[in-house]
């Protein structure tokens, strides 16, 4: 156990945090900068004094639940998190499950992506952030509880016929194939996350085609999207995807564009007006 590297690590870490960066009151007086070390004990559930005698490099080797404790309470990265664990002589464990909190620069950068609709999703394609342009193409996410986020529930559990199922055949199949093989792979990166153990038992209790395609045994990172999504109200909309990786989240922004010039990229000008109002109403200003 290296106690002085330590010292030095949680000292940096508490320091490049706000009180607001962690869901507690900016509060006045404050004449250092960063988190106090009684917030940090608070947030890791831990007693005050024995979190500032790892900070004074006198405290005892850390249990595997204690750094666990302090990893979730300075927010840190994976690989801070695996640098921690080696600096107090622990193997760090694997990732409960993936993280949900979107860095506010990535939520900055959906607002401002008004001509293009922009998701993000974590490892198990569930949608965490959204720009209104997305919420016409798509979906209203805002509308739909907590759980129905999801792209796979949309492509595999949906009635045949739905407004979820808005891609062509052929896109559909390898849309499934590709997510299929990446749900693989991130159960493998988060072998005891209870959320996507129910979703993928969800999955292959309600839907024959992806239970196929699971026994197939493909492992893979997904890097592309369906290009092309039949609208209700515009019709056929051919779009480009690319995937924007977050490492430290595990996190996907997708963005679709669509070429300048053709019908689809009018759609997408079409449908920035119409947002997501009813779609009765949507139905006759596109007529």
């Amino acid at each position: 156990m290296d106690r002085a590297g330590l010292a030095d690590f949680l000292r940096s870490r508490r320091d490049r945090l706000q009180p607001t960066d962690v869901g507690l009151a900016a509060g006045r007086h404050r004449r250092t900068p960063g988190l106090r070390r009684e917030e940090v004990a608070q947030l890791a559930a831990m007693s005050v004094d024995y979190y500032t005698r790892l900070e004074q490099a006198r405290g005892p080797q850390p249990s595997r639940a204690v750094l666990t404790g302090i990893a979730r309470a300075l927010r840190l990265s994976d690989d801070e998190r695996a640098y921690l664990f080696h600096l107090a002589g622990q193997q760090p464990e694997p990732p409960a499950g993936p993280p949900q909190d979107v860095p506010p620069s990535v939520l900055h950068l959906l607002d401002r992506l008004d001509d293009t609709p922009a998701l993000v999703l974590d490892a198990k394609f569930q949608v965490l952030a959204w720009n209104q342009l997305a919420a016409a193409l798509i979906t209203d996410f805002s509308a739909e509880p907590p759980r129905e986020r999801n792209l796979l529930r949309r492509r595999f559990l949906a009635p045949p016929g739905s407004a979820c199922r808005r891609y062509d055949d052929e896109e559909t199949i390898r849309f499934g194939q590709e997510v299929a093989a990446d749900l693989r792979a991130a159960l493998a990166r988060y072998p005891d996350d209870p959320g996507i153990r129910e979703l993928l038992d969800e999955l292959l209790a309600g839907s024959p085609e992806f239970a196929q395609m699971w026994a197939a045994h493909e492992v893979r990172v997904q890097r592309t999207m369906c290009k092309t999504v039949n609208h209700p109200v515009v019709g056929p909309i051919d779009l480009q995807s690319q995937m924007l990786l977050i490492p430290d989240r595990d996190q996907r922004v997708v963005l679709y564009t669509a070429v300048p010039g053709t019908s689809s990229h009018e759609a997408l000008q079409l449908l920035k007006v119409i947002g997501t109002q009813d779609l009765t109403s949507a139905e006759r200003y596109a007529h």
